[in-house]
């Protein structure tokens, strides 16, 4: 969807500290880990489900569940492959629960084999046909990720509280700015954008030293969550009506968000500090007590 253009000499540009506000300080997107290679997925069920109208009853219905089972790959596929990038991403992180890549190479396979069958009676060449399709879809993809991403001396127990707490203020983030990109508004998307990477500098310091959870819990819980139904319902709001006292307060609002985490976040690293100091002076003390 086109967005309308926006900057400092645009026509509605804001001024003085609001321009400052808005000013995103980093990106906060990166582009789709999918991006054409796999949506180009979705073009051989397309295809396949046109070129099979013309094949009798028998051919149509192989025809058109093949391209059903071709389309439902190409979406799983890209789902893993987003699925990954963002366990890449991450530190400390769960396997995906369902391997997407995996039936997506499966369905890739099934679904050359009913297109295969619909112009080749040859069960046994059309079932070589799905055999190789799916190998090549394994191997251009690859598979899933099998194990938890884990750090080393944080115990197990700790590791999955981060990944839950991680994964669900990560689901309200991206919540919270599809509901802001629905108003189509280039300013206020670069203002949830800048509020998100003070969020996720929180989250990544989490994932660092898992022991900072109990200080940010609340921080990515209850505050992303009171976040994402504030964005809710500004946007329903604004969406009728361009109010702009509403669109005062939800700036606003995003500016003590955006304070509030940089500050926590602060306290988190000099916290870390401290007690990485204190751990130091100990062992100092230790060595010179033993004449070393």
């Amino acid at each position: 969807m086109a967005q309308k253009f926006g900057g400092k000499f645009s026509p509605n540009a804001t001024s003085g500290a609001s321009a400052n506000a808005s000013a995103p300080v980093a990106p906060a997107r990166t582009p789709d880990a999918a991006g054409a290679k796999a949506n180009i997925l979705f073009l051989p069920g397309l295809l396949l489900a046109f070129l099979s109208l013309n094949e009798g009853a028998v051919g149509l219905a192989m025809g058109l569940g093949g391209a059903v089972l071709l389309v439902f790959a190409a979406w799983l596929t890209r789902d893993g492959i987003r699925a990954q990038a963002a366990y890449d991403a991450r530190k400390v992180a769960r396997r995906p629960a369902i391997p997407r890549k995996a039936f997506g190479s499966v369905l890739t396979g099934a679904g050359i084999t009913l297109a295969s069958l619909m112009n080749d009676g040859s069960v046994v060449a059309a079932v070589i046909y799905g055999v190789v399709a799916g190998a090549l879809h394994l191997t251009s993809f690859g598979m899933d990720p099998l194990r938890d991403k884990r750090m080393e001396g944080i115990d197990t127990f700790q590791q999955d509280r981060v990944a839950k707490v991680v994964d669900e203020a990560e689901a309200h983030l991206t919540s919270m700015r599809d509901h802001v990109a629905r108003i189509n508004d280039r300013d206020l998307t670069a203002r949830v954008d800048q509020f998100q990477a003070a969020a996720r500098k929180m989250i990544r310091t989490v994932e660092e030293d898992p022991r900072d959870l109990t200080g940010a819990r609340k921080f990515l819980g209850v505050y992303l969550m009171g976040a994402r139904d504030a964005a809710a319902k500004f946007a329903d709001l604004y969406k009728r009506q361009r109010d702009a006292g509403a669109r005062a307060d939800f700036e606003a609002l995003l500016a003590d968000l955006e304070q509030n985490f940089a500050a926590r976040t602060e306290k988190l690293l000099l916290d870390d500090r401290s007690d990485m100091d204190i751990e130091i002076k100990v062992l100092r003390d230790r060595l010179q007590r033993e004449g070393l």
